[in-house]
């Protein structure tokens, strides 16, 4: 479905230092720097995938989706999406997808998001009964029934987000582009927009394509990230072969009856301490988590025993320090 060769993107930045002097000479004579956004990037999506595109600020990330929505040409390269090139067939091919930048809006500020709506089923040229359709849906699954009528700008944060993404999907796109789509949002706002990304994918077979820095959004949705650092490709694999990679260690947390010395565990390092609580991590790929248990049982009486798995965030900053990005 989503095919990209060999595609790089280069912009020319002014330059100057600061001062009046710099700034009259800079009236004559404009100095630039090259600035390599992509390098080379190559890679194919298959329809229905939850595709995480990850990578530090400025790795290039919003770049590549410019590039597949149509906004943007590379310097070199083809993408093909659908049997489409983005820049070239953009009047037919921007029926196909759906695009949310959790920076930029698309809906018109001081007018009710059903307004918005209205004017995206005509620019679209959706038929009244698919437009009602799928707006009952939106409104309902994302919860938009006390705010479908004001303005945008009376939203909050979250609210705002929550119909950008119903408006991306008025006229049912197989394709979904989302760059940092939770941005800002509050712990409720996430879930929600989670969950309805995850029917949509599965309900619809909707491809999604999903740029953020929130590592959760990626835990909670992709089975597939694709790492890219200072414009390259670095990583392309499944989330699973990651945690595999790089996730042996486990957080153990253990409480007990009060007791005055701190503990010490062979094979365990302690996070923290208190007479009646203790967590502790542990590297599985060397030491086992049922002998770092029997150890603690001889040395407390314990209350409680929790096990997790490494946060996905530490995972992906080990993987960022590994290709030193």
């Amino acid at each position: 479905m989503i095919q990209l060769k060999g595609i790089s993107k280069s912009y020319k930045v002014a330059k100057r230092q600061t001062g009046l002097r710099q700034a009259a000479k800079a009236l004559f004579r404009q100095e630039h720097t090259i600035v390599e956004a992509l390098k080379d990037i190559s890679f194919t999506i298959n329809p229905g995938e939850i595709v995480g595109y990850i990578g530090p600020n400025g790795a290039g990330k919003s770049t590549t989706i410019k590039i597949m929505s149509g906004i943007l040409v590379p310097d070199t390269g083809t993408c093909t999406i659908m049997g489409y090139t983005p820049w070239k067939d953009r009047t037919k091919y921007v029926k196909n997808i759906g695009v949310v930048f959790g920076q930029r809006s698309q809906l018109w500020w001081d007018v009710p998001v059903i307004d918005s709506f209205e004017l995206l089923k005509d620019i679209y040229k959706v038929p009244q009964q698919e437009y009602k359709t799928t707006t009952d849906l939106l409104i309902e699954t994302l919860e938009l029934q006390e705010i479908i009528y004001s303005p945008v700008r009376q939203l909050s944060l979250g609210q705002r987000m929550r119909c950008e993404i119903a408006a991306s999907l008025i006229h049912n796109p197989n394709i979904l582009f989302l760059d940092e789509p939770t941005i800002g949002l509050d712990a409720v706002s996430k879930i929600a927009v989670r969950q309805f990304i995850k029917t949509i994918n599965q309900e619809k077979g909707v491809t999604v394509i999903l740029t953020t820095h929130d590592m959760n959004d990626i835990e909670a949705l992709a089975e597939r990230v694709i790492l890219i650092g200072k414009g390259s490709l670095l990583y392309d694999g499944q989330l699973g072969e990651l945690r595999k990679r790089f996730g042996t260690k486990k957080i153990i947390t253990a409480e007990y009856k009060q007791r005055a010395n701190p503990i010490q565990i062979p094979g365990a390092s302690v996070l923290s301490w208190s007479p009646e609580r203790a967590v502790l991590s542990v590297d599985t790929a060397n030491f086992k988590t049922s002998d770092i248990i029997t150890h603690l049982t001889t040395q407390v009486e314990l209350v409680d025993v929790t096990i997790e798995t490494q946060p996905i965030e530490d995972i992906i900053v080990q993987l960022y320090k590994e290709y030193q990005i």
